[in-house]
């Protein structure tokens, strides 16, 4: 008998036209983690923010990123306005050609802190990312900002809530 899964799709957006944010807002609190994926195109290179609750303090925000290029592998510490999984991004202008999948533990908590990590892929790059939200504040709204570029119509972003096995 197979077990039953324990990740349900809540929200789901394909973009019919270009946009700086994306947003999901007024997320049910019944679920013990959440998950974002998206898959999306850019106008040209760009940096990407994950921001939470509307938050754009970057005293707030800490990621840690490794990532691996044909250059070599890297890893950076970023102290900014948001979660920041990857900056200037050397993609096809429009192509859908990066996946981002970000897990938020314990998202509805007002005790704790949020602790994110995640995969970002892209034309020859992989990077692992970790990173915390600094704020015992639950998690009702994420916001994706591509910055100084937009998404691309034809994106897609899917948020799954995760129930404890």
């Amino acid at each position: 008998m197979p077990l039953p899964s324990t990740l349900t799709p809540i929200a789901n957006l394909t973009l019919n036209s270009a946009t700086q944010t994306v947003t999901f807002q007024n997320l049910p609190q019944n679920y013990t983690d959440i998950m974002l994926v998206s898959v999306f195109g850019a106008t040209s290179g760009m940096d990407v923010h994950i921001r939470f609750n509307g938050d754009s303090n970057a005293s707030n925000y800490g990621t840690v990123r490794m990532f691996s290029q044909s250059a070599g592998a890297f890893s950076s510490r970023v102290t900014d306005a948001g979660i920041q999984p990857r900056t200037s991004l050397n993609q096809t202008a429009g192509a859908l050609s990066c996946i981002l999948r970000t897990n938020i533990m314990n998202y509805k908590s007002t005790s704790m802190y949020k602790p994110v990590i995640g995969r970002y892929d892209f034309v020859g790059q992989t990077e692992q990312h970790s990173g915390t939200w600094m704020s015992t504040a639950a998690i009702n709204k994420i916001e994706l900002v591509a910055l100084a570029n937009t998404f691309t119509a034809g994106s897609s972003f899917t948020l799954y809530g995760i129930k404890a096995a």
